[in-house]
């Protein structure tokens, strides 16, 4: 006897009235959390895409991370394959959401909404695969088993950005909130992703200058809307998530989705939080935290970093490390209970609104009244002394080196390398060639890491991708 399975999802029919729609566009969400997925080895990609920038070392057991350090990684890395994966996924999704809402009979405000988050989260993720994989496969539709396009062949960059920013002012006249406190996406969130999608064109490898005016004038508006915290303590807490100066993050619940962000980055088996496991698979190097300013207040103990903490359970015995962790990502509420982390990832925040337009400005007119406002707000909240009287090249080095310290270890400093083509001596304070400076590490950036492999398994599969040069 046949018997229907009534627990497949169908696409044919689940498309029938708001309530589908919006669970559907909220599961896209969800591909957000394969940035901070981690394992007992201490690999996670937002791990990966920082150890490329070389301002972190990482626990020896994990043989990925450390071909990763010293640029002899290859193309089974598991990180390749899941970013990839996991965007395709997220795409699919956006896809489908896109072709099929606009059929729904529903309220049009709240459709337009949908589309408009779909929008974006669609160029989210192509953003984030053009930049690490070059061309890629452009995949706007849904595909069944038996499409053409099945098995897609790679498009130009130049194309992928197209879509983009197609896709980014689709969602801009949406009808999105200005500013969101739920982790859904705002226009605020838009219009900050589109002007740093700007600056990334200006810079390799399409060099579209007459894109940095475009960048300042997408984000300035966006400027007034939020407010930089009081204390860096609020970056990673529970209270403020989605609040103050954060624009778009990965939201975290206990119970519901939970991450090893904190485990990851306290330093390996240090006695510290309630936490099972301490993998110290990203920590700064010395060189890098001595690379700021004296007297900057983010390197104060417990601002952006610390070299001691309580050991729990008996907090009398403080544990010293003998390394500058990150206490940006240290997460108070789940170390002194169940040591269950849902502190939320960030991907987009005011500082680096205010620093992209602070460089696009710089690069169109020179240092600005505004761009020095900018940039001086975030030196101000860091106990530093403003900037004044620079030359455009001047401050073009400040904003770079100012990008590195506030935004440090949150997936910034490898997309600055790929579009600036300069890494950040940190020894001797300034920029070089990327390919000819060598870091702290005494590791000098080879041409073929401007871009990650395509995935093997992929390449395998899909007999129309071809690898990227040097992999």
């Amino acid at each position: 006897m046949d018997e229907k399975n009534n627990s497949n999802f169908d696409k044919g029919n689940y498309f029938q009235n708001a309530g589908q729609a919006q669970t559907f566009v909220n599961g896209i969400y969800t591909s957000l959390y394969m940035f901070q997925n981690g394992d007992a080895y201490g690999e996670s990609p937002f791990i990966t895409m920082e150890l490329f920038a070389g301002h972190a070392t990482s626990l020896g057991q994990s043989v990925n991370n450390g071909n990763v350090i010293n640029q002899r990684t290859d193309a089974v890395n598991p990180g390749f394959e899941t970013v990839w994966r996991s965007s395709y996924n997220a795409i699919a999704n956006a896809n489908l959401a896109i072709a099929r809402i606009p059929g729904i009979t529903m309220d049009e405000t709240l459709k337009k909404n949908l589309l408009g988050q779909a929008y974006f989260l669609r160029a989210f993720f192509y953003y984030h695969l053009v930049r690490l994989y070059g061309d890629v496969p452009l995949v706007t539709e849904p595909v069944e088993v038996t499409s053409p396009n099945l098995y897609p062949s790679r498009s130009p960059v130049a194309d992928i950005y197209a879509l983009i920013v197609s896709d980014l002012e689709a969602a801009k006249a949406s009808g999105l909130p200005t500013t969101d406190q739920t982790g859904k996406v705002s226009l605020g969130a838009v219009k900050t992703l589109l002007s740093s999608v700007y600056l990334t064109m200006a810079g390799y490898p399409l060099q579209k200058t007459e894109n940095y005016a475009k960048a300042a004038a997408e984000v300035v508006d966006v400027l007034p809307n939020y407010t930089l915290f009081t204390d860096y303590a609020f970056l990673h807490d529970n209270a403020n998530k989605n609040r103050g100066e954060l624009i778009f993050q990965a939201n975290y619940l206990v119970g519901i989705r939970d991450n090893a962000i904190p485990q990851l980055t306290i330093p390996f088996n240090q006695p510290i939080g309630a936490y099972g496991d301490k993998l110290g698979a990203m920590i700064p190097t010395n060189e890098f935290f001595n690379s700021y300013e004296a007297g900057d207040k983010r390197t104060e103990e417990r601002q952006f970093y610390y070299s001691s903490y309580p050991q729990y359970g008996n907090p009398a015995n403080v544990i010293n490390f003998g390394v500058h962790a990150l206490y940006k990502y240290f997460h108070v509420e789940s170390a002194a209970s169940s040591g269950i982390s849902d502190e939320n990832w960030t991907f987009l925040r005011l500082p680096e609104a205010q620093l992209i337009y602070a460089e696009a400005t710089n690069e169109v007119s020179g240092p600005t009244t505004e761009a020095y406002a900018a940039v001086n707000a975030i030196r101000k909240r860091a106990n530093l002394a403003p900037l004044s009287g620079l030359t455009k090249d001047q401050f073009r080095i400040a904003i770079w080196k100012e990008r590195y310290h506030e935004l440090a270890y949150e997936n910034k400093a490898y997309f600055d390398i790929q579009r600036t083509h300069q890494v950040y001596d940190v020894k001797a304070n300034t920029f070089g060639p990327a390919t000819s400076t060598p870091n702290e590490q005494n590791v000098t950036f080879r041409e073929q890491y401007y871009l990650w492999p395509i995935p093997q398994r992929e390449i395998a599969t899909n007999a129309n991708l071809t690898q990227n040069p040097g992999w």
